[in-house]
């Protein structure tokens, strides 16, 4: 039955198919206010990573009428609850809650056997939310599931040693992490110390959204590594969608390194506007004015080096289809990547909440989840 479930679902293994929520801001995160009035030249506001951010900005950006594209800060909270009808903002990465559901998702394909899970998230409204949907996911997945440990390290710790050591302590089965950047390397290279990724299988949501070469050799091999459910340079491979392929070899001969999510994000931010500009100057006869702008951004779609990207008109949330992937060394690098030809990936609309489902704690996706998913076996 889970099988027949994941593959209802729309999820394919392999070279990607091409054609195919958090709590609220918790305290010490942003906090944005209006300084005066925005410069006339500013066209478009844009950039913005993180989940602690956005829900703050985007009600300054609407209170502003400031066109706004984020690129990331994919928080669900931003259009479940700060901003429920948004005119100016949009948002170009996948939403949160896909992390962690996709995460859960490759799990059960992968490690159907797993019972007792032990978690080290970062402790702020991306580590919960990532917590809370994966959790939501594999139950439905993988009855029986059981948390063993929790660890909540502070955003920018550097010393995991005492999470390592707890979540050894508990003997899981699996050990499932959003930790992210730069906190990620450090917990990976500790928890080598002590042989955790021998003791326990390994799901990450973000691990390998780092700038690529950050991942070394030293890193485990066959762990679900998470690309924030969004982008790797991988995937879509070569022989198979020409523009990632242009986007990877430009941005290489620029930067004299490989694209992440992020990057790949604002490269399609640019592009997206562009579009839009483009079409209601057609229409408009010249320069258009921002509601011009607005109107072909919202229900917009693009191709990009990811795939196909859309914007659905009631939250101008960007929707494209989800992938994570498995760690491998490749003689091509010298760092660690995603294997080319495992990559797992999920048709977006089938891992959130539809236009329409009414709001609800501590998301919109994890009370679709909770209440539509059946339980399998």
């Amino acid at each position: 039955m889970r099988r027949d479930f994941l593959k209802n679902l729309g999820v394919t293994v392999g070279a990607a198919a091409t054609a195919t929520a958090a709590p609220l801001v918790q305290p010490g995160e942003a906090k944005a206010q209006p300084r005066g009035p925005i410069p006339e030249q500013i066209d478009l506001f844009t950039g913005v990573i993180s989940s602690g951010n956005t829900p703050a900005l985007g009600p300054v950006a609407e209170e502003l009428k400031l066109l706004t594209i984020f690129v990331d800060g994919c928080t669900d909270f931003l259009f479940d609850k700060a901003v429920p009808n948004p005119h100016y903002i949009f948002r170009i990465t996948n939403m949160q809650s896909a992390d962690g559901v996709t995460a859960a998702v490759a799990t059960a394909m992968t490690w159907p056997q797993v019972r007792k899970i032990a978690h080290i998230h970062p402790d702020y409204s991306y580590g919960r939310n990532a917590f809370d949907h994966f959790t939501v996911a594999i139950k439905k997945l993988v009855p029986g599931t059981d948390v063993v440990y929790e660890g909540w390290p502070k955003l920018g710790t550097t010393d995991f040693t005492s999470h390592i050591t707890n979540a050894i302590g508990k003997k899981p089965d699996l050990l499932v992490s959003s930790v992210w950047g730069g906190d990620y390397i450090a917990m990976y290279k500790q928890a080598l110390r002590y042989d955790l990724f021998k003791k326990m299988k390994f799901t990450s949501m973000i691990a390998f959204g780092v700038a690529p070469h950050a991942i070394g050799k030293d890193h485990p091999e066959g762990v679900i590594g998470g690309i924030h459910s969004n982008y790797y340079f991988t995937n879509p491979p070569a022989n198979r969608w020409p523009l990632n392929t242009q986007f990877v070899k430009k941005y290489y001969d620029r930067w004299k390194e490989y694209p992440n999510f992020q990057s790949e994000g604002s490269y399609v931010t640019m592009g997206l506007l562009k579009q839009a500009v483009e079409k209601a100057n057609k229409l408009t006869g010249g320069w258009p004015d921002d509601d011009a702008v607005i109107s072909q951004l919202s229900g917009a779609s693009i191709s990009g080096p990811a795939g196909y990207l859309h914007i659905r008109p009631d939250n101008h949330q960007g929707y494209k289809d989800a992938v994570t992937g498995f760690s491998v060394n490749s003689g091509d690098y010298p760092f660690q990547i995603l294997d080319a030809n495992k990559f797992i990936t999920i048709p977006i609309r089938n891992i959130t909440a539809p236009p329409g489902w009414p709001k609800g704690e501590p998301t919109s996706t994890y009370t679709w989840i909770e209440q539509t998913w059946p339980k399998v076996s």
